[in-house]
């Protein structure tokens, strides 16, 4: 059983924070790349953020420097700290785990809906 579970949210004007939480199944997270996606209406579901088991992190070029992905291993939860949010960041932001294996199945969250006004 491999569960992730988003929470965090919601609506909030440009310039503005949030920070999105994902609850993963103890059995694999602390071995999993754990990674955020999103998508807006009408285009593909695109990384925004990435961290391997160890703590290296990678980011989609349109967040770095204001978006920051961490985990709590004690806690089996994944985090996104977005900070100067633009309208642009509106999508359903999905959790994602694989194990570092090839062929590894891939599990993902239901999604988080992000409303960014301007």
């Amino acid at each position: 059983q491999v569960q992730l579970v988003e929470s965090g949210g919601g609506l909030v004007q440009a310039g503005g924070s949030l920070r999105l939480s994902c609850a993963a199944s103890r059995t694999i997270f602390r071995i999993a790349i754990m990674g955020w996606y999103r998508q807006a209406p009408g285009k593909q579901r695109e990384l925004v953020a990435a961290i391997t088991s160890g703590g290296t992190t990678n980011y989609a070029d349109s967040v770095k420097g204001r978006f920051t992905i961490s985990r709590d291993n004690a806690k089996n939860t994944v985090y996104l700290q977005m900070n100067s949010l633009k309208p642009e960041d509106t999508a359903v932001y999905f959790c994602n785990a694989k194990l570092p294996t090839v062929g590894s199945p891939v599990y993902w969250g239901q999604g988080t809906q992000v409303t960014v006004s301007s």
